[in-house]
């Protein structure tokens, strides 16, 4: 079903808002391409692909799931504070909360750290949605405040036995303690998440770093997530700037995809060349459609796309 006109209305009156915001403080809006010869190999991420025939030279080019290494090229080459809001894209990914092609707002900070950037988010939120202020618990915090588990001490079986406790066994029971994690944490604690406030989750286990540092404590990540209602809204980095840390992590997960039998994905070279030259900064993507579905009071993202998928 087609979406209504007073839907469209707020979601124009929310990006003319976000603009406002960011024009307030100075941040550029900017735009990249949403085709490039590589893509995020993370293998949670399936990319769209496509097929560039240029002189007989067929080469596969792949739609972004995000905007992030073309934005932070252009930080590097001295952008400066930028954003953008733009299309994604996400193969697989179908749902209440998910359709393949949505809107994305991303902004980098020079000079924030991921703490800076959750008080800006904070002041957004509360901007665009009227939202209270929000709440803040280290990953840490939120296991041990709904699971009574520390997830950082935790043996394997004890994850397993508070997964079997809440009825959840289906799962491959060789599967590694990081896959138990994210599925005590997406089912039994992601869903009872900010149902008054907004409520930030920082400092995640280092192998769920993605493109942030890793603190000094050396076992969890200068990353955190926005949640509101018991949606996911937002993920933010105090960013990488290691090239040679990048590569290794993006070796990893090259690995990882081939043991799945994932298409392999070539590495972005120039996002790589780029993070040598990348200021001090954090950055945060926010899902723009799932911030309309709070705002409009819906439950489903179809109903506040003009075009969901299956009507494209």
């Amino acid at each position: 079903m087609l979406t209504t006109n007073p839907i469209f209305r707020l979601r124009a009156e929310l990006l003319t808002k976000i603009r406002a915001f960011f024009a307030e403080r100075n941040v550029l809006e900017v735009e990249t391409p949403l085709l490039s010869a590589s893509t995020n190999p993370a293998p949670h991420l399936q990319s769209f692909t496509t097929t560039l025939e240029l002189q007989g030279a067929p080469k596969i080019y792949y739609l972004q799931t995000s905007p992030e290494f073309a934005m932070k090229r252009l930080l590097a080459a001295g952008s400066g504070d930028i954003y953008q809001i733009c299309k994604a894209f996400r193969n697989q990914e179908i749902g209440s909360l998910h359709n393949p092609e949505f809107t994305i707002l991303e902004w980098y900070r020079i000079g924030f750290d991921h703490h800076a950037l959750m008080d800006e988010m904070d002041e957004l939120l509360k901007n665009l949605i009227n939202a209270p202020k929000a709440k803040r618990f280290t990953y840490s915090e939120i296991f041990s405040n709904y699971l009574q588990l520390d997830p950082f001490a935790s043996e394997l079986s004890q994850l397993k036995l508070c997964a079997k406790n809440r009825g959840f066994v289906s799962i491959e029971t060789s599967a590694e303690k990081s896959v138990w994690l994210e599925l005590l944490f997406t089912n039994f604690i992601e869903p009872q998440l900010g149902k008054e406030n907004p409520v930030f989750i920082y400092d995640f286990p280092k192998d769920q770093a993605m493109l942030a540092r890793i603190n000094q404590d050396n076992k969890t990540a200068a990353r955190f997530e926005v949640y509101y209602q018991g949606v996911e809204l937002a993920n933010g980095f105090y960013e990488l700037n290691a090239a040679k840390e990048q590569r290794e992590r993006f070796l990893h997960d090259l690995e990882k995809r081939k043991e799945l039998q994932l298409p392999t994905i070539p590495l972005d070279e120039n996002f790589l060349a780029a993070l040598a030259k990348l200021p001090d900064c954090a950055g945060v993507a926010l899902g723009i459609d799932r911030l309309l579905l709070l705002a409009s009071g819906k439950t489903s993202i179809k109903e506040v796309l003009s075009f969901p998928i299956e009507c494209a």
